[in-house]
């Protein structure tokens, strides 16, 4: 397996982050009534961007790549099949992820690890590899 790099990893995230942001950075402008208090374009960037949360995970989970890992050339994949893992196995990798981002340490794991794993990848059993 040819296994992607902590920066790609990092790149196809920041690059999934994108849409998002923008659009909640529309919805505050946009939403903005002007006295200090929000209006309901707010809520429907929020929703926008959630749903596009969504369809990034489903599209991460069916096919084994988000917007970003697509850009970069790079798949998520099972460990075990080398095949995509599903978009439901993708949320719990996900939730997992939250953990490697509280901890700080998880999202640094692939520099040192030898399949390049976070602790998300590590308990969802996935890697991430370049095509």
């Amino acid at each position: 397996m040819n296994l992607a790099t902590w920066r790609e990893r990092v790149g196809a995230a920041v690059i999934d982050a994108i849409p998002y942001l923008a659009l909640l950075g529309a919805g505050a402008v946009v939403g903005n009534n002007g006295d200090g208090t929000y209006g309901v374009y707010l809520y429907l960037f929020l929703l926008a961007a959630l749903a596009w949360i969504g369809y990034n995970r489903w599209f991460l989970g069916g096919r084994g790549q988000s917007w970003g890992k697509r850009l970069l050339g790079l798949d998520l994949v099972s460990e075990r099949t080398e095949k995509p893992i599903g978009a439901g196995a993708a949320l719990v990798r996900d939730l997992a992820h939250a953990a490697d981002v509280v901890s700080c340490i998880g999202v640094l794991f692939p520099l040192w690890d030898a399949k390049r794993q976070t602790l998300g990848d590590k308990l969802a059993g996935t890697v991430v590899t370049k095509r």
